[in-house]
């Protein structure tokens, strides 16, 4: 894709101003790294606050228009418990196909009740977003109205210093906003909506913000202190330490939940009475197992196991396939994750990565690699 046919965020002229080098991804010019360097944008983002432009992904209100609850609608593509959502709480599921692949994932909102009964607020993937809205929108029609929020961007803070920097510019409510909850808050005449969540492992916040206030909202936070730009490259490394999945490469449509280890994310409801697409197979591997299982793999030696890297056994019969992989600053060394049959899957369970035709040793561990520093009261 040329640079002419890229779409730019709204904060495109200031990663340009503060040194970014620029990117193709998801069909977007986006900064991958600042001169601090991937490394230290990383490390900063785990010990002070990084400010990220998500502004790429996909943001829509999902409206009734029979007058019901708009997450009975939306129930019938999700596994999530959707309608036990109170207002101003958020959750994470997937879009799934008739086999219980995954479309894409996602995050759901109940709004906060000013905004209404009517409609629940929703962030997908920038690479989805157009298939995804469209997939929704046949699928509801009657029943759901899909509204692209085209006129607001998406800036991510994260680190543990995120909250004492949102409090002391936006107000002290901030600290307490619960994991995963919402709230909306009037910023020189702008309305910004919080949602405490991320994708780095770390506290932190997602705000939505009108396309208009971005700049001015980045230019805000970026000059306090604790707060430094941060790109794409840091922002993978992260959600690679944290465990966290990244569509098209850990989950796609050929993955389940149960094997990607997300049945936290099934409404224990939605596990026994249904109501959404692959049902029959996930409530099958929810009873029996998965026959296979993404795992955390650390390999013994210095040299990183990309995507597409064969997992062998200790005959070096292939068993698996490495879905993310690189270095991994926090812990000072390579990390990888995969899917292995689930015989493989314990922890501590020695294997083989092929890198560059040699068979060098790993083990698998336990997710997350690192320990997430998410807000609990």
């Amino acid at each position: 894709m040329s640079s002419e046919t890229l779409k730019t965020t709204p904060l495109h002229a200031l990663h340009v101003e503060l040194g970014a080098k620029m990117v193709p991804f998801a069909g977007y010019d986006m900064p991958v790294q600042y001169p601090l360097g991937i490394l230290k944008e990383h490390l900063h983002t785990r010990e002070g606050a990084g400010l990220f432009d998500v502004s790429h992904m996909g943001q829509a209100w999902l409206v009734s228009e029979t007058g019901d609850d708009p997450a009975i609608a939306f129930e019938s593509l999700v596994p999530a418990d959707v309608q036990g959502l109170a207002p101003g709480q958020q959750r994470y599921s997937q879009l799934l196909n008739d086999d219980g692949g995954i479309l894409d994932d996602l995050m759901v909102t109940r709004p906060l009740s000013e905004f209404g009964s009517d409609r629940l607020y929703l962030v997908v993937n920038a690479a989805c977003k157009d298939q995804d809205l469209s997939h929704i929108a046949e699928a509801l029609k009657g029943r759901l109205r899909v509204e692209p929020l085209e006129d607001r961007a998406l800036l991510a803070l994260q680190g543990p210093k995120a909250a004492n920097v949102a409090a002391r510019l936006f107000g002290e409510e901030l600290s307490f906003l619960p994991f995963m909850g919402q709230a909306r808050i009037d910023w020189l005449g702008a309305d910004l909506w919080f949602s405490r969540s991320g994708y780095t492992g770390e506290d932190g916040y997602e705000i939505s913000v009108p396309a208009d206030k971005a700049e001015s909202l980045a230019r805000v936070l970026l000059a306090e202190p604790e707060v430094e730009a941060i790109g794409l490259g840091a922002r993978d490394s992260l959600r690679l330490e944290a465990g966290l999945c990244l569509y098209g490469h850990d989950i796609d449509t050929t993955t389940t939940p149960v094997e990607a280890g997300l049945v936290w994310s099934i409404g224990k409801r939605r596990r026994t009475d249904g109501g959404f697409p692959g049902f029959d197979t996930v409530a099958k591997q929810l009873a029996d197992g998965a026959a296979r299982k993404r795992v955390g793999i650390l390999p013994e030696g210095r040299a990183p196991a990309r995507e597409g890297t064969p997992i062998l056994d200790a005959d070096g019969a292939e068993i698996g396939m490495v879905t993310s992989g690189g270095f991994g600053p926090t812990l000072g060394g390579p990390v990888a994750m995969g899917y292995v049959p689930k015989g493989f899957a314990k922890d501590g369970t020695p294997v083989f990565l092929s890198v560059r035709g040699k068979a060098l040793p790993a083990n698998i561990v336990k997710l997350p690699f690192v320990p997430p520093g998410f807000y609990r009261v």
